[in-house]
């Protein structure tokens, strides 16, 4: 039997066994009120990407669904690409939101800036961008259509843990930016998300938020606590959070095998579209374009390697199909295919998929 090559992979050693059985031993798994190792998360990925606040959440979805609740965006337009997991989307309308989808940078397959400014209507509100497969979004464009409009910018950075832009972290730009750590990103947790905030009401922000991740539950002194908003169960479990912690150590190291990977895929691989090489990207995945996609992926399995396929566009989903044009996106989303990207790979694994690819895809 094949030994299967792994799309994505999680990279652990002994010091996660460790703290998953000292938070087991220590009977205090989880808080609602974020102490532990929620706090002490929060506190060194503040450090990590330089923003002013963080508050940590039990996935990529209650960041972004927390983040649009802060808005007031009902009845009002949000601008994103259509090329993105669904929870980006479902945040929106989840808000009482219309998401607006336009179309994409056919090199970084990231939101197009010019097809921003030609959406905005008097209804738009906000602006939200996805940083994907790991590739900084342009940020300085997408800030100076916000500030013209007066919109605000919420980023979707989901794969983006460890990216950069203008020599500064993801995460530090926009007043609210969302991640995820599911076991498949750059920084694993059994369930994990986080939001930063960038702004001078940071504290205020913080303490919203940390209210809505815990049933809208504020001011708790022993058994005694308030609740004035609505809030949901979205709070970060100590298991996840002590995982975290050590995640967050080895990031950059991990990241730069993602990049030396994405560095020989670019050089090697004989296909007209890949994802470009580019320094500031965290490189969650990889994508190619294939025009033989269904036969290139069974062949690429047959071989031992697994593939992916990172997205259907969301506006050609049921949910939400609408007479809507956008060629790049429609074009990318019938051919696209994510190869293995990740710290575990050995060489021979990646000299393998280099010369399956090149053999396979047409």
């Amino acid at each position: 039997m094949i030994k299967m090559i792994k799309l994505f992979d999680p990279t652990i050693d002994k010091k996660e066994e460790n703290v998953i059985i000292k938070t087991l031993k220590s009977h205090f798994w989880a808080s609602g009120k974020g102490t532990g190792n929620v706090s002490k998360f929060e506190q060194e990925f503040r450090k990590f990407i330089g923003s002013d606040n963080c508050v940590a959440v039990n996935s990529g979805t209650a960041a972004l669904y927390l983040s649009f609740s802060l808005q007031n965006i009902k009845n009002s337009e949000v601008i994103l690409p259509s090329l993105s997991f669904v929870s980006t989307a479902h945040s929106i309308l989840l808000n009482g939101g219309k998401p607006v989808f336009v179309d994409l940078d056919e090199k970084t397959l990231c939101i197009d800036p010019e097809k921003i400014e030609k959406s905005i209507t008097r209804k738009t509100k906000v602006i939200l961008p996805v940083h994907f497969g790991g590739m900084p979004c342009d940020l300085d464009k997408i800030n100076e259509i916000s500030q013209k409009k007066n919109l605000v910018i919420i980023e979707d950075a989901a794969h983006a843990t460890g990216s950069t832009y203008r020599n500064k972290k993801i995460g530090s730009h926009s007043r609210l930016v969302c991640f995820s750590f599911h076991p498949v990103k750059n920084l694993s947790m059994p369930t994990g998300g986080l939001i930063s905030i960038n702004s001078k009401a940071h504290q205020k922000i913080s303490e919203i938020l940390k209210s809505k991740r815990w049933c809208g539950i504020k001011q708790r002194i022993g058994p005694n606590y308030d609740v004035d908003k609505v809030g949901w169960n979205y709070y970060m479990n100590e298991f996840s959070a002590a995982i975290g912690l050590i995640q967050l150590k080895k990031l950059k190291k991990l990241n730069n095998i993602r990049k030396s990977i994405a560095k020989r895929y670019n050089n090697e691989i004989n296909v007209k579209s890949k994802m470009p090489f580019n320094r500031d990207c965290s490189y969650h995945l990889y994508w190619i374009i294939v025009k033989n996609r269904n036969e290139f992926m069974k062949k690429m399995r047959n071989k031992g390697i697994e593939t992916g396929i990172h997205y259907k566009p969301i506006h050609q989903m049921t949910l939400y199909k609408e007479n809507l044009a956008l060629p790049i996106t429609e074009k990318i989303g019938k051919s696209i295919v994510s190869i293995p990207i990740h710290a575990n790979l050995e060489h021979a694994d990646v000299d393998k998929i280099i010369v399956n690819v090149n053999r396979f895809a047409k």
